[in-house]
């Protein structure tokens, strides 16, 4: 059963990581799984094993969502732009309460500082105005348009390109562990997410196999070294200041739920507007749930609340 869960948790980021304004990092915090997840995130082959059956559903189902989704998210976004972000900021909405919780929880339950409550409003403030700025890097640099460049060719393979989508994967990562910061909406911004998307679908077509392998296996590897650098940085500072970290979080969290959220004038018909409030309805209820079935392994956790990976 668990498995299971974790497999379709690991779908959903994935799918969420190749949505440029979306964040993966988001939907782990949604699924609480994100202490977990960014604990689980090394090169120690014990931990790994000790810890496969967490690992090995979550980082199946993140591939599997990568591949199924690369296709159909740009459809849903064509298509059903306005329900699709409704879901998605159903699923935001449903998650702040817990990681509000995680935010003022103490040791032992004891009271914080006035001058402690003020920095950490001040962190929650900071994540919240850093991810605005991304929200309008988005309107410059990306257009606001999702599926730019969607149905260009592949290009050819230089070193310069070569480059430059290394550097966008290795970014993109680290971005992926933050949560609230999408990893995509970064390689948008860096102008390579068109050819990533494109090539992804090209890999199982044995025309454009071998061209595509080699535009996607720098990013890849961007991706690996982002992912374990990322996922350093964030255990420590979940270690060394955990309400804080939260705080930061937090305020990306609202940031997220306020670039998504497509607005009341998008609603255009009785029809839609019944679609888009279950799409919003269905994200928070998923959200709810999947805490609700998350292991109770989840209350043994730091000074903050937030889970260890048991070492070896």
């Amino acid at each position: 059963m668990d498995f299971i869960r974790l497999l379709a948790i690991g779908i959903v980021i994935g799918m969420a990581n190749v949505i440029p304004g979306v964040s993966g990092g988001t939907l782990a915090v949604v699924f609480n799984i994100y202490d977990k997840f960014v604990n689980a995130i090394t090169l120690n082959l014990k931990k790994l094993k000790a810890n496969w059956r967490f690992v090995l559903p979550l980082l199946t189902g993140m591939a599997s969502g990568v591949l199924i989704f690369s296709k159909l998210i740009t459809v849903l976004y064509t298509n059903f732009p306005v329900q699709t972000n409704y879901f998605f900021t159903g699923l935001i909405l449903g998650s702040i309460p817990m990681l509000f919780a995680y935010m003022k929880k103490t040791p032992d339950g004891e009271k914080m500082s006035a001058g402690k409550i003020i920095s950490i409003v001040f962190c929650a403030l900071l994540g919240l105005v850093l991810l605005l700025t991304f929200s309008y890097l988005e309107v410059q640099y990306g257009g606001g348009d999702k599926t730019a460049g969607m149905t260009a060719d592949l290009p050819e393979w230089t070193i310069p390109l070569a480059g430059r989508i290394f550097f966008a994967g290795l970014v993109g990562a680290v971005a992926m562990i933050v949560p609230g910061i999408s990893g995509s909406l970064l390689m948008l911004i860096l102008g390579v997410y068109p050819i990533v998307m494109k090539s992804i679908p090209a890999l199982f077509l044995p025309s454009t196999f071998f061209h595509a392998l080699i535009l996607l296996l720098p990013n890849g590897i961007g991706v690996l070294i982002g992912l374990l650098s990322g996922a350093q940085l964030v255990k420590y500072l979940l270690k060394k200041a955990p309400n804080h970290t939260y705080a930061v979080i937090f305020g990306l969290l609202c940031g997220s739920a306020v670039n998504l959220f497509p607005g009341f004038t998008a609603v255009t018909g009785a029809g839609m507007a019944v679609a888009c409030l279950l799409c919003l309805i269905g994200g928070v209820a998923m959200a709810y749930f999947s805490t609700k079935l998350a292991p109770e392994d989840k209350e043994e956790s730091t000074s903050a609340g937030s889970p260890e990976v048991p070492e070896v």
